[in-house]
């Protein structure tokens, strides 16, 4: 599995000092070590709502067991967001949670949402408080790896040949598109009848960037303002080709570029990009063919890229052939700065607060953080084989579980991985 999870991105490091601790239950696992750790980074956690702080806090656990093992360290900032976050302080993302996630080098999410914020204005809902922070912390792509692991082939609800040996790898775009374009809102029509208007816009440059540069003439500082245009298509084709380039070499780009101008204008640069990957094979899809595909034939896909409404629909589509979307991490990253990192699946607050969620997927997306967030490609793999000797043993929450295995829930769950962490101590040297 980690084989497939691999891209070029160079982390960003900033150093800092400030951290908050908490109990841990599973200290007495934890090694010490005479010599100071060699690395220290921050990493933000963000538990969110419903289930969100459970499976934070086994991610939590197994971070603190591989920070001592492999002689790291890990300032742990938590902080409010989403409902938890409105109850608190009226907003769904306050200021001193983005300005901590910003100053980390790191970010870790839970989940956010739930019946009780449903009716709140969109500016007051939970889920704009996470649309704020990837916007505040500008990252653009979002890679959701959808692999069906041995193990669980017989959890998928597509039949096991169809299911079984998937691996594919979904990259969104996260910062265009119909989510952020304007104009949009709600209006009356010629007729004074009530409507409600989105726009899908993607264009060949997404922002400006205003860099001062001084030059020193012998009298006064020259200001100069350099201007940088950033291709909102141009760089996440980028990242996918990339990625694509460190997997099997397959590409398949979404689009709907039959009926949608700004799906015309993606085609047209994705194969423009298309021309610096010669060893990238690239095919075009449109997204009503792709959902298809994905529950006909998803073996067919190496690494999928397309824009931010369809990234979101058919990650969760794929996420239901490895069995369970409580499997599935998802990586958020921009061109520097920390990243986000997060378990594709929601708040579930039907199951919250009753020891009943699966904390693998958080526990991936914390591998994730570590292979892409902070370049600890070693602590990354103790964290998958660890996920997947206990998968090997038989344990297995409740939306994986099958007749004759071991049903636990969250925290038996993260216990066990960390008996697996700590038996492959000596396996991955």
């Amino acid at each position: 599995m980690a084989a497939s999870l691999q891209l070029n991105f160079k982390p960003f490091k900033p150093q800092f000092t400030h951290s908050i601790s908490a109990p841990n239950k599973f200290s007495t696992r934890i090694r010490c070590s005479a010599a100071t750790p060699s690395k220290s980074y921050t990493v933000t956690l963000l538990p969110g709502d419903g289930i969100g702080p459970e499976v934070i806090s086994v991610a939590r656990n197994a971070l603190q067991l591989i920070a001592s093992i492999e002689g790291i360290e890990f300032k742990f900032k938590e902080m409010p967001m989403g409902g938890a976050a409105l109850d608190l302080t009226g907003v769904p993302l306050p200021e001193e949670t983005l300005s901590a996630a910003k100053d980390s080098d790191a970010v870790l999410l839970g989940a956010i949402g739930g019946y009780k914020w449903d009716n709140n204005e969109k500016h007051l809902k939970p889920e704009t408080g996470l649309l704020q922070l990837r916007e505040g912390l500008k990252v653009f792509a979002n890679l959701r790896p959808a692999t069906v692991l041995s193990q669980l082939v017989d959890a998928s609800t597509l039949k096991r040949e169809v299911a079984e040996g998937v691996d594919l790898m979904v990259v969104r775009e996260l910062t265009g598109g119909i989510y952020f374009g304007k104009p949009r809102g709600f209006g009356t029509n010629e007729n004074g009848q009530e409507i409600g208007f989105n726009t899908e816009v993607y264009a060949t440059y997404e922002v400006v960037l205003l860099t001062k540069v001084y030059l020193t003439t012998g009298c006064e500082p020259l200001v100069f303002l350099t201007v940088n245009l950033l291709s909102q298509i141009d760089r996440i084709a980028r990242v996918a080709f990339e990625t694509a380039r460190k997997r099997r070499g397959k590409l398949c780009s979404v689009d709907k570029a039959n009926v949608l101008e700004a799906s015309m204008l993606w085609r047209k640069r994705v194969m423009e990009i298309a021309s610096e990957y010669p060893d990238v094979e690239l095919s075009h899809m449109y997204v009503d063919n792709a959902a298809m595909q994905l529950v006909r034939n998803p073996k067919q896909f190496d690494t999928i890229v397309t824009n931010n409404i369809f990234g979101d629909i058919l990650s969760d589509e794929a996420s239901m052939i490895t069995g369970s979307i409580g499997m599935l991490p998802s990586a958020s990253l921009g061109e520097s700065g920390p990243g986000l990192f997060e378990p594709i699946h929601g708040s579930a607050p039907d199951i919250a607060g009753q020891d009943k969620a699966n904390p693998l997927a958080t526990l991936l997306s914390a591998a994730m953080l570590l292979k892409y967030g902070l370049g600890e490609e070693k602590a990354a793999q103790r964290i998958e084989a660890a996920v997947l000797n206990t998968l090997d043993r038989g344990y297995r929450t409740g939306d994986i579980y099958s007749a004759g295995l071991k049903l636990v829930g969250c925290k038996e769950m993260g216990e066990e991985v960390l008996k697996s962490i700590d038996s492959k101590v000596t396996a991955i040297a």
